[in-house]
């Protein structure tokens, strides 16, 4: 893949993938589980993830090797579709709505801008293969270049982990945000921890995989985490994941963790 990154460009290559997700979600098709990012069901969900001694030692939520999570279709991961189903039943928005994607995910992405779709903002730090679209901003969570106060919701899923001095990123995050709007501030984290573990100094990717359960992960969120946010300015709701699933929204049939709780920055009025 390496190698095709340099001779395919990058627009070309980012539609060759989406057409390859459409030809496996075609060859996959099924009634045991349901996408409603891509609205299609399918046979088999595809593993995903992977193991290191520390995300089973830390019993770390949100990393790891896991069963019938990818979709065939779109690629969305349990986690994805968790939040889809939290935004659609919790979160008030409308074509009004400003929304800020951070390191937007391919099959979350199309949902959030069908919501608010002349106020989407998607950025990130920088393109990855061919992972993002030519529409993605580039720019520093750590310096948002937007006004005070300029989005209504902003998703940051699973990005805080890889940033050096977060507590600047909560801060930016706050910032832009407007008064009654929400932040879905998503990390991995171990519930057997009672702070965070991180070490600046740890640069190798062996050590930050040994320690933090990643290569280009810098810290290990721990019990401590809302705190943190909350050391930003947020108002923390902690959402259970149970409370979002019934008979009618099963939570296996769309392949949900429910173990991983929604973390929820409230900028208040």
């Amino acid at each position: 893949m390496t190698g095709l990154k340099k001779i395919i460009p990058r627009r070309f290559g980012y539609y060759l993938r989406r057409w390859r997700l459409y030809l496996r979600g075609l060859t996959n098709r099924g009634n045991a589980y349901h996408c409603p990012l891509c609205n299609h069901s399918y046979r088999k969900m595809f593993d995903g993830g992977f193991d290191l001694p520390v995300i089973k030692k830390m019993q770390i939520i949100g990393a790891g090797r896991r069963k019938s999570v990818i979709c065939p279709g779109c690629n969305s991961t349990d986690r994805d579709r968790l939040l889809y189903v939290y935004i659609n039943q919790c979160v008030d928005i409308n074509k009004k709505s400003r929304i800020l994607h951070i390191a937007p995910e391919p099959a979350l992405a199309p949902f959030l801008q069908k919501l608010a779709p002349d106020n989407y903002v998607a950025g990130v730090k920088y393109h990855e293969g061919f992972y993002y679209s030519k529409n993605v901003k580039l720019f520093d969570i750590k310096a948002i270049p937007y006004d005070n106060e300029s989005f209504d919701l902003i998703l940051c899923n699973h990005v805080l982990e890889h940033i050096d001095e977060d507590d600047k990123a909560m801060r930016e995050l706050y910032r832009v945000l407007a008064s009654g709007g929400k932040a879905i501030l998503q990390v991995p984290w171990s519930p057997l921890l009672k702070t965070t573990v991180e070490d600046p100094s740890v640069t190798d990717e062996a050590k930050r995989e040994e320690l933090f359960g990643q290569f280009d992960h810098v810290r290990l969120y721990g019990n401590d985490y809302p705190q943190r946010i909350e050391n930003a300015g947020f108002l923390v709701h902690i959402i259970d994941p149970n409370s979002l699933f019934n008979e009618n929204i099963p939570a296996e049939r769309l392949a949900i963790n429910l173990n991983e709780v929604i973390f929820v920055g409230e900028k208040q009025t």
